[in-house]
This record gives structure tokens, sequence and C-alpha cells, in this order.
């Protein structure tokens, strides 16, 4: 049997698009170390803290992070850093509330997801999707991962699923729909949003202090970040290529 010669000529323009995109995302990773990036980004930081976060209150974070743990598109990294920030700079903030508040506001979305798929059902919530997912960038193949997900983990992946970008917000609607008991829920919930909103307070409690520092050390070991960048392309570029001819043989 003659090879498959269009299925080399694939792989190379795999290979020569990977090249391409990894170095243009390691010459960006350079340029951005060099040009103040981080330190913009934590006067980015701050002003959010000040102009929106501050204005709203504790209650504030916990609207913005019902609406990150809804249906709703809303990233929780330019909630919770701010008021972490206002933590460590104001006396009448404190970021164990920020935490408490920002994980309740995650429970509150989660169960609001777990409710919803609870009273749709399977076929019309995936109708629902199919109509009107694209105003909430969610589409019918993102949620049959995030079920899958929970029907090869079960529950834990109501844990889990908290720490993977695109399934943190809709992994409670498979277990509405499977009707995990409620308590379980909660609690698995609770720990994986607690611990997301915990790493991300930490982080915008740190990072505001230390901002400058840190852009002097980045852009000391610019190099070497660099270099490790593109050995992670390259690694992938490797995994996908020989997974790519295991599935044509």
């Amino acid at each position: 049997m003659a090879p498959d010669r269009s299925f080399d000529t694939r792989l190379v323009l795999w290979l020569i698009g990977f090249a391409v995109l990894g170095g243009a995302a390691v010459a960006g990773l350079y340029a951005l170390l060099h040009t103040g990036f981080v330190v913009w980004l934590a006067q980015l930081n701050q002003w959010l803290a000040d102009s929106v976060i501050r204005r709203l209150g504790y209650w504030g974070v916990f609207a913005l992070m019902f609406v990150e743990s809804s249906l709703i598109p809303f990233p929780s990294e330019i909630v919770v850093p701010p008021a972490a920030d206002l933590a460590r700079r104001l006396p009448d903030w404190n970021v164990a509330w920020v935490v408490v508040m920002g994980t309740a506001g995650s429970l509150a979305g989660a169960l609001f997801n777990y409710y919803l798929a609870l009273y749709l059902g399977r076929p019309l919530l995936l109708r629902s999707i199919a109509r009107f997912g694209r105003y909430v960038r969610l589409s019918q193949r993102g949620y049959e991962q995030a079920e899958s997900m929970f029907q090869r983990h079960g529950a834990i992946s109501t844990f889990t699923g908290r720490f993977i970008p695109g399934i943190r917000q809709i992994i409670s609607l498979p277990a509405g729909l499977a009707r995990m008991r409620l308590l379980p829920f909660c609690l698995l919930t609770s720990l994986g949003a607690g611990l997301w909103v915990a790493v991300l307070a930490w982080l915008g409690y740190w990072f505001g202090a230390n901002a400058e520092e840190l852009a002097v050390q980045l852009q000391r070991f610019s190099a070497w970040l660099a270099a490790g960048a593109l050995a992670v392309l390259a690694l992938y570029a490797v995994w996908h290529v020989r997974r790519a001819r295991a599935g044509a043989r």
C-alpha cells in the first residue's frame, strides 16, 4: 500500500505553523517583558480596584462572581485581584472577606446553573444552547465536553472542573441534569471555587506590592523564559504530530 503523501504534507504544514506561532509567541513575550508591561498591568489592576470594585463593595464582588460562575462569560481575573489589592491598601477592606464573598458568589452562580439544567432537562437545554449559546460563548461541543467530564469522573468533577477554563462555568449543568445531591455539590463547588478565588486574591495582594521588583526579575531572566516557552511549544508540536500519526494508522 502506497504511503499517504498528503498526510505527510499536512504534518509538514503543521510543524511550520507551530514554528511560526512559537517564534511569534517568544518574540512577543520578550518584547512585553522589556516594555514595562508588568508595571502597566499592576497599574491597570489598581485602576480597576479604585474605579470599579471599591464603588461596588463586597456585595459587588459577590454579584460579579455570581455572573462569572453562571452562563454569562465574565473573567474572575478582573474581579478578585483588584479587590485583594484594595485589601492591601485600605483599612476598611479585608482579604479574607474578599475570598468569602467571591466564593459565595461563585457558589450562587453554580446553583443557578444547577437548577436551570434541572428545570429545563437535557433536550430543552441542548436546544437552548444551540439557539442562544453563541450569545454567551457556549457551544454544544463545549457543553458536551463538560458533560463527558462529569460522566467520567462523577461528583469530583464539580471540584476539579472549577480550575479548567471553559469548563468552570458550565460543569454545574450536567450536575443538575444528573440530580447530584445538593450537599456534596455545594461542598465540592465551594472548595474548588474557594481555592481558585484564594489563589487570585493572593496574586492580586502580592502583585500590587511587588510589580516593579517582579518586572526587574522577569527582564533579567527573559531569555530563559522565552527559551522555556519555546520548549513547551516544541513539546506540544511533537505530541500533536505523534497523535496525528497514531490517528492516521
